[in-house]
């Protein structure tokens, strides 16, 4: 029986990008691949890519340049660009950097094992298509190895809102929801490898629209479904869009037991007229009456959200609209960027905010997020949360988890991965929270 191959994979970007890297790798465990942590004994190396951030294609074209000393010493090696990058770049990633053998797109990572059989040796394999067949179908397949207890689960993928900003579109596709038996057999398949809390992924999971038994369910349809499985204790969900928070998904957060209470709702920008430019299709004002509504329902629901700043056309007045937003919203966590082009985006194509100005205003901005996220985290001191614990921290005897509200806790005593305790809150940190676990 020949060695095991080793497949190193480094994911760039999202949750959902994660998700797509545990799945090419048991795409690829047929073909003889095992994971590994290190690039330098790897048989084949792949980069996961992500094309959000500023520069994205320019970065991983870097990050190429450091393997050509690994490929130089042993030519075997097999080096993949998958991803949204991948997708945006295509044969121009083989133009610039010869030594890759492979390219494929995020909607094709069922190809994988057979794209990976004709590369090497000289030989080139790209696939940046969108194929009509259910790439989750030709995934499916997996071994039964015992996971951690949180895990990602992709139920949507693409979007069709065309924000100005967003390559999304471009590189994940209109919109597809996974029909609801698929996404439910997954489910159970993870709670029975010792999964206790999923987050469903979509670029925009709350459009969620799957085929279900009886017609097409909504997200929070599903949420109940999900529900019901014994064994899965917490349910999350991202990322939304706010004009897709629907009535019965506002009411799932204050009725469904498993659902926990923290939601991540980008906005993007307190202006109302840089969302037009945005082309968001909401306002600030109904943005802010739905958080209203959303907090009727979870009245202790912690807010997530994303900002972006310097947007083209953004001026002083714009700007003292997102903090005004930001200071009525109270933000528990929020993401924020300043501003960079995305080429083939509308908004690429129009003058940029002086640098300098945007800098200043995310740094103003940042300031007040953290502020808010610091008082919430304060105000949690007292308190008694369940905290579902993950792995060990960084002290002697330290294990660290997650609050129902996404908070980091860390406490030291004697409790195991996977567990799930009360614990009440001694303190309050930067970045995490230490408590004491609750006897009893």
């Amino acid at each position: 029986m020949s060695a095991p191959k080793k497949l190193f994979i480094k994911t760039y970007g999202c949750q959902m990008n994660v998700y797509d890297s545990e799945r090419m790798a048991e795409a690829l465990g047929p073909s003889g691949y095992v994971t590994t942590d290190s690039a330098d004994d790897a048989d084949m190396i792949l980069l996961n890519t992500c094309h959000i951030r500023e520069k994205a294609a320019e970065k991983i074209y870097s990050e190429l340049g450091r393997f050509k000393p690994l490929k130089a010493a042993k030519p075997d090696l097999k080096i993949g660009v998958a991803g949204c990058v991948a997708q945006a770049e295509g044969e121009e990633i083989m133009r610039r950097q010869p030594m890759v053998d492979l390219v494929v797109g995020p909607q094709s990572y069922h190809r994988l094992p057979a794209l990976e059989a004709k590369a090497g040796g000289g030989a080139k394999a790209l696939d940046t298509d969108f194929p009509e067949e259910d790439k989750f179908d030709h995934l499916a397949a997996r071994p039964k190895a015992k996971r951690a207890p949180t895990a990602f689960l992709t139920v949507q993928e693409g979007c069709d809102k065309f924000c100005a900003f967003c390559v999304v579109p471009y590189t994940r596709g209109a919109e597809v929801s996974r029909p609801v038996d698929r996404i439910l057999t997954e489910a159970r398949d993870l709670v029975e490898r010792g999964v206790r809390e999923i987050t469903l992924l979509g670029q925009n999971v709350n459009a969620y629209h799957g085929a279900g038994p009886d017609g097409d369910w909504s997200l929070a349809r599903l949420i109940w479904d999900l529900n019901g499985i014994d064994g899965l204790e917490r349910i999350r969900f991202t990322t939304s869009h706010p004009n897709d928070m629907s009535d019965d998904l506002i009411a799932a957060h204050g009725e469904c037991e498993k659902l926990m209470p923290y939601l991540h709702l980008p906005v993007q920008s307190g202006s109302d007229r840089i969302l037009k430019a945005m082309n968001r299709k909401h306002t600030a004002e109904s943005y802010v009456r739905l958080i209203e509504r959303i907090r009727e329902a979870r009245p202790d629901i912690l807010i997530s959200g994303d900002f972006i700043v310097g947007f083209p056309g953004e001026t002083d007045a714009d700007f003292d609209d997102t903090m005004a937003l930001i200071e009525e919203v109270n933000y528990g966590q929020a993401f924020s960027f300043k501003y960079s082009p995305r080429p083939g985006t509308p908004a690429a194509e129009r003058s940029m905010v002086e640098a300098a100005v945007a800098d200043d205003r995310l740094q103003r901005l940042q300031a007040l997020i953290t502020k808010q996220q610091r008082a919430i985290q304060d105000a949690m001191v007292g308190r008694t949360v369940k905290v579902l614990f993950e792995k060990p921290g960084r002290l002697e005897g330290q294990m660290v988890g997650k609050s129902d509200y996404l908070h980091a806790v860390h406490v030291t005593g004697e409790v195991a991965t996977g567990d799930i305790r009360p614990v009440r809150i001694t303190e309050s940190g930067p970045n995490s929270l230490g408590g004491e676990i609750v006897a009893g």
